[in-house]
């Protein structure tokens, strides 16, 4: 599910009817669309008919296509749940008109204040991926005077109105809400939902919203998330349309309650010792109950969400197959092929479970990724992992054989590497003899290549954001598998770059933007990518590099070394003898290169991968890189001493 945030203060592109254009996303692909064509006619013929049918501005909801084949169109079309028919009609019309106007391509969504209008080449089931989007935030509205009690009411809202939208079939999954936060200040919500979507589809996809909503607006005025499949919004003013809804307004009394619980927060002061610790034990064990329905719910949802009927996988050659080539597996399967997850067994343990070799009943090795039973923030990696894997089919990245849950167990199966991770051999001094030069630019190369796909040549453009040697995998004959896709994301076909709150990767491998503000692109994967490159070269970590005395960093000393001429000071004396010196200082070059500080600076990976294949190319002469990213906190364990097959850790990091 990709999320669009609309930062309120834009000034909108109003149109007949008083309707506000608030965003319109065009897919980046026309292989199937040229003027006059089928595809074209029928498109006209369905957009014409949207607003025209009785379907769409008597219910305010109409899935439908036109054409067959190739040449097929699937529409939608989505009213507010405040507005009357008239007003659906117009808007509808407008939206029709508009999104012809502006997209030229074979799948579009255009958003107004009132409705919204989609079509595609594709049956909608396959859009069911959250990918993420946040614009510039710099005209959002100013902020509330007291964001922690804002936020804690705004949430009490928003979930009670979701609930309400998702599960009670007389809302027609739309709702609108309001509740006091002072005594002056009133927050109005509303959230709907495509009336496509199962219910736990739509509650999972307000959830998904709703954390991008806190990321960009929790503690501002107002805020708008838009998505393909739900939408949410908050104002300090009521800004739907009250009289048009029919019941279908989610009012909580919810004011009430907020006082009584101030009014028992205050009484319980002056309370004794022994009240207290009988609160305590009380609030223990309700909030452990709560805990458990809400990880049994959370389960079910996970469940439903990554239901493999309704999706598709995507192989390299770009065809859509299906997803039952992703088995469920019994977890007695696993339990068996691990010898009960045995220490034996135990390949290395990651921030978010431990990895275990296993032999399944015929005969094949696999890699079973066993997550923590209490690790919420691992059952997100989990479930993007599936997400994201499941659907890439590449020869340099790792593939996904299959994945069980039961109860609390949940395990994803990878196919097996024998000669586990890039890491076991560049900083180990006894295997590093193993590897010549010419294995090494073959994994350098491999490595671009995975990116490439992930960046550019799959259906889905992919930002992994936690590549490290650790997670680039090597099989019997040492062909390069990119592993770990929990912390990845996938970005719109139009989109570059994005924002977190929360960082996540690893300390060295980092771009500095993304460690310092959250900011992560392509170009954070090629930085990672250079950090690599450079530590194959040299046979030696980024991180730590410091207490060598010799840098600050492994990138500091390569860009020392590279401006007195020194380079071959840089390289591992164990490549020498093997290597073509041309070849390997182009490779220390184009290192350098990726570890710009500007991200502007840095090549695209399909530009490396055509430097790493063409000697006749020049280079520019690479700027200082960057040197420090922050200071690093360990937030997850690590087994050095064992490294996973498929190891995960997270940092979070703070400027200095």
């Amino acid at each position: 599910m990709a999320f669009f945030i609309v930062p309120l203060l834009m000034r909108p592109h109003i149109l007949a009817g008083g309707d506000s254009l608030l965003s319109t996303f065009c897919e980046d692909n026309i292989e199937n669309y040229a003027l006059n064509s089928p595809f074209e006619n029928n498109l006209k013929l369905l957009l014409k008919s949207l607003p025209a049918s009785a379907s769409t501005w008597a219910t305010g909801f109409n899935n439908t296509f036109v054409g067959e084949g190739r040449d097929r169109v699937y529409g939608q079309a989505l009213c507010r749940g405040d507005v009357n028919s008239t007003v659906c009609r117009i808007c509808i019309e407008n939206a029709s008109q508009e999104i012809l106007k502006q997209c030229k391509t074979e799948a579009a969504i255009i958003w107004f204040d009132r409705c919204q209008v989609r079509y595609s080449f594709q049956n909608f089931s396959f859009f069911m991926v959250y990918t993420g989007k946040y614009p510039n935030q710099t005209k959002l509205e100013k902020n509330v005077s007291n964001p922690v009690h804002f936020v804690q009411v705004l949430t009490y809202l928003m979930k009670n109105i979701a609930n309400e939208t998702a599960f009670d079939p007389s809302t027609r999954m739309f709702a609108t809400g309001e509740i006091k936060f002072s005594r002056k200040k009133t927050i109005y919500g509303l959230v709907q939902c495509t009336r496509d979507m199962a219910q736990q589809d739509c509650y999972s996809c307000f959830d998904y919203a709703f954390k991008d909503l806190q990321a960009c607006c929790s503690s501002r005025e107002g805020g708008f998330v838009v998505s393909r499949n739900c939408n949410v919004r908050f104002q300090l003013y009521r800004f739907y349309n009250v009289s048009e809804l029919e019941g279908s307004s989610f009012c909580p009394k919810t004011e009430d309650k907020w006082k009584i619980w101030m009014v028992v927060i205050v009484s319980c002061i002056p309370l004794s010792v022994l009240a207290i610790i009988v609160g305590f034990w009380a609030s223990y064990h309700g909030r452990k109950k709560r805990t458990e329905r809400d990880d049994d719910r959370s389960q079910n949802a996970l469940v439903h969400e990554l239901a493999w009927p309704t999706g598709v996988d995507i192989t390299e050659e770009g065809e859509l197959v299906s997803s039952e080539e992703l088995p469920f597996m019994k977890l007695s399967t696993l339990m068996a092929a691990t010898d009960n997850f045995s220490d034996s067994n135990k390949l290395g343990i990651g921030g978010f479970g431990t990895v275990y070799k296993g032999v399944l009943a015929d005969g094949n090795t696999v890699a079973v990724k066993r997550l923590s039973r209490k690790s919420w923030q691992g059952l997100e990696e989990f479930k993007n992992e599936l997400m994201v894997i499941a659907k890439l089919q590449h020869r340099n990245l790792v593939k996904l054989l299959g994945c069980a849950m039961e109860g609390h167990e949940k395990l994803l199966v990878y196919e097996f590497m024998p000669n586990r991770s890039l890491d076991l051999f560049i900083f180990d001094s006894i295997k590093r003899s193993q590897l010549d030069w010419k294995t090494c630019y073959d994994i350098i190369v491999g490595i671009a290549r995975g990116l490439l796909y992930l960046h550019e040549e799959s259906r889905l453009k992919i930002i992994h954001r936690d590549l490290k040697p650790n997670n680039v995998l090597l099989d019997h004959e040492m062909v390069v598998k990119i592993s770990d896709f929990g912390m990845a994301r996938i970005f719109g076909e139009d989109q570059n770059t994005a924002n977190t709150r929360r960082v996540v990767g690893t300390y060295g491998y980092m771009a500095p933007e993304y460690a310092m503000e959250g900011l992560f692109s392509v170009k954070s994967d090629v930085f990672s990518f250079g950090v690599i490159l450079l530590e194959i070269i040299s046979g030696r970590k980024n991180s730590g590099f410091y207490l060598t005395g010799q840098a600050q960093t492994l990138l500091a000393y390569a860009w020392k070394l590279w401006n007195e001429g020194k380079e071959m000071e840089f390289v591992d004396p164990l490549l020498i003898e093997s290597c073509m010196i041309t070849q390997i200082l182009k490779c220390m070059h184009i290192g350098l290169l990726c570890v710009q500080e500007d991200p502007a600076d840095r090549p695209t990976i399909s530009k490396v991968v055509v430097l790493l294949g063409k000697e006749s190319i020049p280079l520019p002469k690479p700027k200082q890189p960057a040197l420090s990213v922050g200071r690093v906190i360990q937030t997850d364990r690590f087994l050095i001493a064992n490294p996973s097959v498929n190891d995960l850790t997270g940092s979070i990091l703070a400027p200095r």
